[in-house]
């Protein structure tokens, strides 16, 4: 006997135009390629949305004309000759009667659904005979028999399997029907549907009862999926499920499947294979007894849903609360997805559809009303417009990552709960928040591609260089660590530029056209207007009130990276409550270009701090602006003034010189330093030796230029006055008791042996010894570039991707 194969077309594949003409070819070379073939069609296009909004505007006294000819007009298909007259005109009288009574029951609108099938039958039917394929209309109301909800009917396995054995004995070989899925008929033959996504339903009975070799569900996808590719582009097609694994898809919302259309198939072992109407090509996914390979890991997102929660003293230690819930709900047709409880008792969570949820309410506090005049309950309330992310697959010894995740994304979880096997983890949030969390969970389960959005303030040397190498790098990055660096804002004191798909590289012209004056709450809300996860805010001011919005940034979701010391050396309280805000957010502050431009010194004296190593004295040459002028001033026979002009020139020292020559820069680093080390100290607790004359202080920064040369005798009497093989270097100096509330800082020029290390650094190195009590006498040097802004600027990309790599992944 020959097995029939049985093709399924979803709504979206019998879409007008480029739809309905791929699926005549499917069929047309399914016939052609031998064997028989069954055909299950859904509603066309929205036509079974737009029919419930037609029922609505009639039941509510509009007028649904216009609706109703736009319907009509669309479900004709442009160009067929298809005779469909009497199936509108019965609708049209439905219709009319449901706004002549004002209401509709659910026998009523089963009875107007079914029109969406009906009409796409016929019309698939009637253009397959135009192409001279044999085939008939078959009304799977006459095969389909149901019982109980009218909208949501339990199927009749016996029954059906005989009404629809007896139909296809009859059936010609040569003649393809095309059945109506979703739509079926109780033992009075009123019309009944199955439910959502029931036409899959009918097509896995379909197969079931006619032993099919196979049953191929065509879609506009190329298959199942590790999310909604349209929710996830970097969503990945699964190739291979089991029945089990499908089926555990199906009931935590896989839209492709019914969550009662694996069961038919499991019985007789027949392969269910997903494909895509618009995409002959792919393979799909194959669905049999046969797992998959490495395990099935999906995330299934259900929408639409409202939470609702009970509290109550009363529920604590209360038996059979549960069992009352569910008995409420239950009689009134309500389904419960998800039901939580803490250990206390004291709040249990539920979650129902949400246009289900004033019913289910107003049923809870019918059940529990003696509870309420007790005050064992105190409130009903609900969530609406929630969403349900499922994690299937998702092993709770890891669920810890891609909770963290959300969590540092601001998106915090009104409910979760897991099945008994551990193996799925279900999410309840809020509908706002669902696609920044579909992709943060996602990137954190299979790590293909981790996007980071940056907002860039400060576009100066260091901000511009920056955005050029993000620019340059951006593709090798993505290519070697699986990280895309999106830059959506960039910002200057008065100008802010949003892009969130990308700034590029057109920067510079593109933010001079930008709007003058911005808040920072149109950052924040962009951010959170399209979604945007994994936020870095980039500090390359030297402002110190931008610092003061370091706190909203964190408190909107942002990680901080930033080369401005100003954060650093404030007041030890802000020092304190900004860390404070950052642990309370899941947040990380990176700063190593604060001292020593790119090299690893915060973090390698923050490593050694926190390892419990004894650290008695930290000095060094932190300026890479004064070393440069030191060390050409030791060595040369140049009066000072002109090495300083020259420094300036090859962008050593600010435009004024005279922020680096009075040490302050120097003072502040020395301070960020010892405050890694938890010392309490303040700028004002730093000794500094201001290298400019009292006379120069308070010119204008061009007239200190001009009179610059009078500097020139006090420092060649200073290099003079050395004893022999001695250098000068401004040198900054954190000593005292360092496990005390506060260390000694000091900076100063002094004299050092040209031979030690110090004496020998060249160039505009930093060179920073850190003496520890392990090592002794003998310091842990770290050497390096100390200036440049093609140097900083690479530190703080570097700050960048290490936030990226470990702060994003597993913080």
């Amino acid at each position: 006997k020959t097995h029939f194969r049985v093709l399924k077309f979803g709504g979206k594949s019998l879409a007008n135009g480029e739809g309905v003409e791929r699926v005549l070819d499917i069929i047309a070379r399914e016939v052609q390629g031998g064997g028989r073939v069954a055909v299950v069609l859904s509603a066309r296009e929205k036509a079974t949305d737009q029919i419930k909004e037609l029922l609505s505007l009639a039941a509510s006294g509009k007028d649904y004309q216009e609706a109703f000819n736009g319907f009509e007009a669309y479900q004709r298909y442009e160009g067929s000759r298809v005779d469909m007259g009497s199936l509108f005109q019965d609708l049209a009288r439905l219709l009319e009667g449901v706004r002549l009574l004002g209401d509709y029951s659910p026998r009523i609108e089963a009875q107007a659904l079914a029109f969406g099938e009906l009409i796409s039958v016929r019309l698939m039917t009637a253009l397959l005979t135009e192409r001279g394929v044999q085939a008939i209309t078959v009304d799977s109301r006459k095969l389909t028999r149901t019982h109980g909800d009218i909208l949501n009917g339990r199927v009749d396995e016996e029954t059906t399997r005989e009404q629809t054995v007896e139909f296809f004995d009859q059936l010609p070989a040569d003649t393809v029907p095309l059945v109506t899925g979703f739509i079926a008929s109780n033992a009075r033959g009123e019309t009944t549907t199955l439910g959502r996504n029931g036409s899959n339903y009918t097509a896995a009975l379909l197969a079931n009862d006619l032993n099919a070799s196979e049953l191929r569900n065509y879609t506009h996808v190329d298959g199942i999926y590790t999310a909604n590719p349209e929710l996830v582009s970097e969503a990945r097609r699964i190739e291979r499920l089991s029945y089990d694994e499908a089926n555990e898809l199906a009931n935590f919302g896989a839209t492709i499947l019914h969550a009662k259309t694996i069961i038919p198939l499991l019985e007789k072992n027949i392969p269910l294979r997903i494909l895509n109407t618009f995409n002959p090509e792919s393979e799909g996914t194959l669905i049999s007894a046969k797992p998959s390979p490495e395990g099935i890991r999906s995330l299934s997102v259900i929408e639409n849903e409202a939470l609702i929660h009970l509290e109550g003293r009363g529920l604590l230690g209360k038996v059979g609360v549960d069992a009352r819930i569910f008995k409420a709900l239950g009689q009134s047709g309500i389904s419960v997805g998800i039901i939580s409880q803490g250990s206390s008792e004291r709040g249990i969570g539920l979650v129902v559809r949400d246009e289900d949820a004033k019913r289910a309410k107003a049923a809870l506090e019918a059940e529990f009303e003696e509870d309420f005049k007790t005050k064992d309950i105190n409130r009903i309330h609900i969530a609406s417009e929630v969403a349900v992310i499922s994690i299937v697959g998702q092993d709770l010894s890891s669920f810890h990552k891609p909770y963290s995740a959300l969590i540092r994304n601001q998106v915090v979880p009104l409910l979760f709960n897991n099945t008994v096997s551990g193996r799925n983890v279900s999410l309840v949030v809020r509908k706002a928040d669902l696609l920044k969390a579909v992709h943060v969970i996602h990137s954190q389960i299979f790590g293909i591609r981790k996007k980071v959005n940056l907002a860039v303030f400060g576009v100066g040397q260091v901000g511009g260089t920056l955005l050029d190498q993000i620019n340059h790098s951006r593709e090798k990055i993505e290519e070697r660590k699986g990280i895309e660096l999106n830059v959506f804002a960039v910002a200057n004191s008065n100008q802010l530029l949003l892009d969130h798909e990308g700034i590029g590289a057109s920067w510079k012209s593109r933010l001079k056209e930008a709007p003058k004056g911005y808040l920072f709450r149109q950052l924040f809300d962009y951010a959170r207007a399209h979604h945007l996860e994994n936020l870095i805010a980039v500090d390359n001011t030297a402002s110190e009130a931008f610092v003061g919005h370091y706190m909203d940034l964190v408190s909107n979701g942002f990680d901080l990276v930033s080369s401005n010391k100003m954060a650093n050396t404030l007041g030890f309280d802000f020092y304190r409550g900004l860390r404070d805000a950052l642990e309370q957010k899941q947040k990380q502050y990176r700063y190593e270009t604060n001292v020593g431009a790119g090299l690893p010194l915060i973090d390698t004296i923050a490593l050694l701090h926190l390892s419990g190593e004894n650290i008695t004295r930290i000095r060094g040459v932190f300026s890479g602006s004064l070393s440069y002028i030191f060390n050409t001033f030791s060595k040369a026979d140049i009066p000072f003034s002109e090495i300083v002009r020259e420094a300036r020139e090859k962008g050593y020292t600010e435009p004024d010189p005279r922020e680096d020559l009075c040490g302050n820069d120097v003072g502040r680093k020395l301070l960020i330093l010892a405050r890694e080390l938890d010392l309490q100290n303040e700028l004002a607790d730093v000794q500094i030796e201001d290298l400019i004359p009292k006379g120069l202080r308070t010119l204008e920064a061009g007239a200190f230029m001009d009179r610059l040369e009078e500097m020139d005798a006090g420092f060649q009497e200073r290099k003079d006055r050395q004893a022999p093989g001695h250098v000068l270097r401004y040198v900054g100096d954190l000593s005292g008791d360092l496990q005390q509330d506060k260390g000694v800082l000091e900076v100063q020029l002094v004299s050092v042996p040209e031979e030690s290390p110090l004496g020998q650094i060249r160039g505009a190195d930093s060179l920073i010894e850190i003496y520890t009590e392990s090592y002794g006498e003998q310091p842990l040097v770290i050497q390096g570039a100390g200036a440049g802004a093609s140097v900083t600027a690479r530190g703080v990309f570097g700050d960048i991707i290490r936030i990226a790599e470990t702060g994003l992944a597993d913080r």
